[in-house]
């Protein structure tokens, strides 16, 4: 774990079983119990020998999913895929965004039997699938619906939450389902013009209440992970409390933004050119982090999904 204290920009190397050392009765942490759903589908176009992948973002009210699909081409609106166990996938509309609004009919409804249709969708830089696929879940997952996990949660164990309570931290959860426009680059050289995927999330009262007398009592606010960072700032407004509520959010955070509730966070190394790597320069600052990196790269710390972790304080 390498430790980021913004104030001086010092960094420290230690290790996350030391993580409790860096936080004290004062600290209140939330996490994102969201649980990876095996969201890639891969079945053939109805009557044709070609096979093609369906990648489920979101459940719509009609019970309908949004997916992403290739090849796009191929799936317009009226086509068929087969999938196994008697499943068929229909493609009913097309976004302007290029995603598939689609319809599943099988032998029972199709939340039964999605865990033994699918496979849990990894980062496009892991080649090989997990052999147990609780390995791709936090052990808090809780809220089915995401399409990647939140991996800075990855690092807790039972032992860690234990070491928490007993220094008396306060341990929240939210939800946030996370999509695959995680992983894509900001591609545009006005980082301003990047768009984000809109991401289902979730507070509830009583997890606005705590925060809010959290906030109060100057409590310090630590974000584990981007995800949990993005709900807290897209719920968050100047001198206002935090209400239950649930939607969506497009937040994109990127260097100028100001923040309201997050103080720290929890974090991986992330990708180069990804909206991440953005939303973490702002909280720290992007000279700050780009000396951070290169600090983490010459003590070889392992990046991205199942890599280290970093603590911005």
């Amino acid at each position: 774990m390498l430790v980021l204290k913004r104030q001086n920009s010092e960094i420290i190397h230690d290790q996350f079983a030391n993580f409790i050392n860096y936080l004290d009765g004062n600290d209140l942490l939330v996490l994102n119990n969201t649980r990876v759903i095996p969201a890639r589908l891969i079945g053939k176009i109805k009557g044709e020998d070609k096979a093609v992948e369906l990648l489920l973002l979101n459940r719509l009210a009609s019970g309908n999913w949004m997916a992403m699909v290739k090849p796009g081409r191929r799936l317009k609106p009226g086509r068929t895929v087969t999938l196994n166990l008697g499943v068929e996938a229909t493609i009913i509309a097309v976004t302007p965004e290029g995603l598939r609004e689609i319809s599943f009919t099988g032998p029972k409804p199709f939340d039964e039997l999605l865990d033994s249709l699918g496979e849990v969708p990894l980062p496009p830089y892991i080649k090989k699938q997990v052999q147990d696929p609780e390995q791709y879940q936090t052990i808090y997952a809780l809220e089915k619906g995401s399409a990647a996990a939140p991996t800075a949660g990855f690092h807790f164990t039972e032992n860690v939450f234990s070491k928490l309570e007993q220094k008396g931290v306060e341990r929240l959860f939210i939800t946030l389902h996370i999509g695959p426009g995680t992983f894509q680059p900001v591609k545009v050289d006005d980082i301003r013009e990047h768009r984000m995927h809109s991401e289902y999330f979730r507070i509830d009262k009583e997890t606005a209440d705590c925060i809010n007398r959290a906030k109060a009592k100057n409590k310090r606010i630590i974000a584990v992970g981007t995800t949990v960072c993005r709900v807290l700032e897209a719920v968050a407004s100047s001198g206002q409390p935090v209400q239950p509520q649930e939607g969506w959010t497009d937040l994109y955070i990127y260097p100028g933004f100001r923040f309201h509730l997050v103080d720290a966070m929890l974090t991986n190394f992330h990708l180069p050119k990804s909206s991440l790597l953005m939303l973490v320069s702002a909280l720290a600052g992007r000279e700050t982090i780009l000396r951070a990196y290169q600090a983490a790269v010459r003590e070889q710390y392992r990046f991205f999904s199942f890599g280290d972790c970093m603590f911005i304080t």
